[in-house]
């Protein structure tokens, strides 16, 4: 299920995610299979990541940051030039 912000979580997202670098990075391959799992690992790491995007045509960028979310079932958060940042709540434990 896609995660919605509301303008202040999304505020507040933008500023913890300046410090962070890039941990993803997308390629020629595109959204990938493995490309997915490596971002979702990262969301259950992290909680938010920035994603590097190639390619020159801001279009298809913008495509495969849509297509990653909804795999993913994250939240963009903000895209600047070839970064993207996305987040998505870690799963809440059950500790009995």
């Amino acid at each position: 299920m896609p995660v919605h912000l509301t303008p202040r979580e999304r505020s507040a997202l933008k500023g913890r995610a300046h410090a962070l670098e890039p941990v993803v990075h997308v390629g020629h391959a595109g959204v990938s299979d493995a490309l997915v799992k490596e971002t979702d690992r990262a969301l259950a790491a992290h909680e938010l990541i920035k994603v590097r995007v190639g390619g020159e045509d801001r279009d298809a960028r913008a495509g495969c940051i849509e297509e990653l979310c909804r795999q993913t079932d994250a939240a963009l958060v903000q895209t600047v030039g070839k970064v993207a940042v996305l987040w998505r709540p870690r799963p809440e434990t059950d500790e009995a």
